[in-house]
């Protein structure tokens, strides 16, 4: 799977030299180029597996019951998205998969992307849920992202800034599910982008569902949110109800903990923290119009 794209890669880049060493002679015209970057995305789309109906057990832990008008890719498929598509860091949390609108391809500019993983830090006590002043956390949140910010710099990554809640937090308490929206803004980027967050608490940690596109998507998103947080649930014996206080663990943090990810500030996982990089496709974008610039920042990126 990652040959083909790397090649497709290098397809880009050698017909980006050829083009600038000849740039007198030759041009290559926009019908050859668009072709090029459809034969990309068809080339990808083609290496995946989707279901799209039924259900998916997510490590034995918990199950999805695929929504309708929604697709599924498995967790492999979904890495090489995440980290050789889009260009985000490794991240320590391998993905439990993905789900995406049924009429969708990775590199859609309009659909969104609804990325699952599951963190084992314990039980996360909800105590403090009624308790959170979101405005305040928000000025919290947009300082530490400004401190991220330098470490993304020195890591060879674009900065992100924390432009203000998309969605406030809310919290199911009866269901044990948490949601909120972060409106973001990558380097000069003219559009900003989503970042949804979907937390599920069970008994031994929680699953993360992370929505990601570009910030005109929140309407979609908004009305798609209740199906998608029905669809996911943790399987019994796994369930928040099943915690044991005398073998379980409980989490460093409670539910601010988990919206402002001072702990895992702390800790140094910055990966954890939600705030995913520009999506490759836009790079991969740039590059087939103006070959080279995108494709070395890419590869500077990665090499950092």
């Amino acid at each position: 799977m990652k040959t083909k794209m790397y090649s497709l890669l290098v397809l880009f880049i050698f017909c980006g030299s050829f083009a600038r060493a000849n740039n007198d002679s030759i041009k290559l015209s926009e019908e050859l180029m668009q072709a090029l970057y459809m034969n990309y995305i068809d080339s990808i789309e083609q290496t995946f597996n989707y279901q799209k109906e039924g259900t998916v057990s997510l490590k034995n832990i918990a199950t999805i019951n695929i929504p309708k008008g929604f697709k599924y890719l498995d967790g492999e498929g979904s890495d090489v998205v995440l980290t050789d598509i889009w260009g985000n860091p490794p991240r320590e949390d391998k993905s439990l998969g993905m789900l995406m609108p049924e009429d969708a391809t990775v590199m859609s500019d309009s659909a969104f992307f609804i990325n699952i993983s599951f963190t084992s830090d314990g039980y996360v006590d909800d105590a403090d849920a009624k308790k959170i002043d979101y405005d305040d956390m928000l000025s919290d949140m947009q300082k530490d992202s400004r401190e991220i910010n330098e470490a993304r710099v020195e890591m060879g990554y674009e900065t992100v800034n924390l432009v203000g809640w998309a969605a406030p937090p809310y919290y199911d308490l009866a269901n044990k599910k948490l949601h909120w929206a972060k409106e973001l803004k990558f380097g000069d980027a003219e559009t900003n982008t989503l970042n949804y967050n979907i937390r599920i608490l069970g008994r031994k940690g929680y699953l993360q569902l992370n929505a990601i596109s570009d910030i005109g998507a929140l309407p979609n998103v908004n009305a798609n949110i209740q199906p998608i947080l029905s669809s996911v649930n943790f399987n019994p014996g796994s369930q928040y109800a099943d915690f044991n206080p005398d073998i379980d663990k409980v989490a460093a943090y409670g539910i601010g903990g988990l919206i402002a990810g001072k702990v895992l500030l702390k800790a140094g996982i910055l990966a954890k923290l939600g705030l995913l990089l520009a999506k490759f496709w836009k790079v991969i974008a740039i590059a087939v119009v103006a070959f080279g610039a995108g494709v070395r920042r890419f590869f500077s990126g990665k090499s950092a």
